[in-house]
């Protein structure tokens, strides 16, 4: 059987996939940290025939017809209320005084920043639009949208030095979330709202998803459709919070989905509206058959 190549991060689901499908599957994974290392390379190029691929960076790289097929398999997840941090040294913000003021993120197209976005957007009524985004990075896909309000930092700062120096009002961070005495969160009560949330809206703010290249979706079926059950087998042994947060299927994915690419057009991420079966469709096509 010729061999799987195949780049993921280190998250529960990965590793039990990993340890329960290498030898069955011939799988060659890629061992690229972090993971995110990955995206371009598998949007631009197609350099894996299955990778780990963080959900914007899917979305876009479908609205601008890269050879990928995303999968409807999350494979990690977390609320992101906790994610939008300040400097109490210099600032005491709530999200509504953040129109008008500078925010860091490393790449405008983080889906990180991007699910933060969406949170302002859709529960705190901040317009994302009237905010500077201070970045380090382009977007993983190369021909992907940047408004006008998103400025690359010309020294190349990370957002680590930028919050740390009162050079921006506030930052988003991912599972780089500083630990220091100054950190202070945006959003009041942080991760009880983001619970609050979850329990109301049953939106999981998921972050990254598995994507196949267009070629081996085409050509290699039904090993597609062995990697969707290994991951399906995969999330049924993680505990019942842990399988929560990681939803597969249109049914369990579509509102969360959805949510995220309605805020993502009126972010700029995306230049027109679409909708879940414009990114998953092809996959979901393939996973109603196992």
């Amino acid at each position: 059987m010729k061999s799987i190549t195949i780049a993921l991060g280190n998250t529960p689901i990965s590793n039990i996939f990993l340890e329960a499908q290498t030898a069955a599957l011939n799988l060659e994974p890629k061992a690229i940290k972090p993971i995110h290392r990955a995206f371009r390379p598998m949007t631009e190029d197609t350099a894996f025939d299955v990778s780990e691929l963080a959900i914007v960076t899917a979305i876009q790289a479908m609205e601008h017809n890269r050879n990928i097929v995303p999968l409807p398999i999350s494979i990690a997840s977390r609320i992101q209320h906790k994610c939008i941090i300040q400097n109490n040294n210099f600032t005491n913000l709530t999200p509504a005084d953040l129109e008008g003021r500078r925010v860091a993120v490393r790449a405008y197209s983080q889906t990180t920043g991007a699910w933060v976005r969406t949170i302002l957007d859709t529960e705190y009524g901040v317009d994302c639009t009237k905010i500077e985004w201070i970045t380090q990075e382009p977007p993983h896909v190369t021909d992907a949208p940047e408004p006008s309000n998103v400025i690359r930092d010309p020294n190349g700062a990370s957002p680590l030095e930028l919050i740390e120096n009162g050079d921006v009002d506030a930052a988003i961070f991912g599972n780089d979330l500083p630990d220091a005495a100054w950190v202070q969160s945006v959003i009041r009560n942080a991760e009880e709202a983001g619970k609050v949330s979850l329990e109301k809206t049953k939106i999981t703010q998921i972050n990254h998803i598995l994507a196949v290249s267009r070629g081996f979706f085409e050509q290699r079926e039904d090993d597609v459709k062995r990697i969707m059950r290994g991951f399906h087998s995969a999330r049924q042994q993680l505990s019942d919070d842990e399988q929560r947060m990681l939803p597969m299927g249109q049914e369990d994915m579509q509102n969360s989905v959805e949510t995220l690419l309605q805020s993502a057009f009126r972010q700029g991420l995306i230049g027109r509206k679409l909708r879940f079966n414009d990114i998953f469709g092809h996959g979901m096509n393939l996973y109603q058959t196992l």
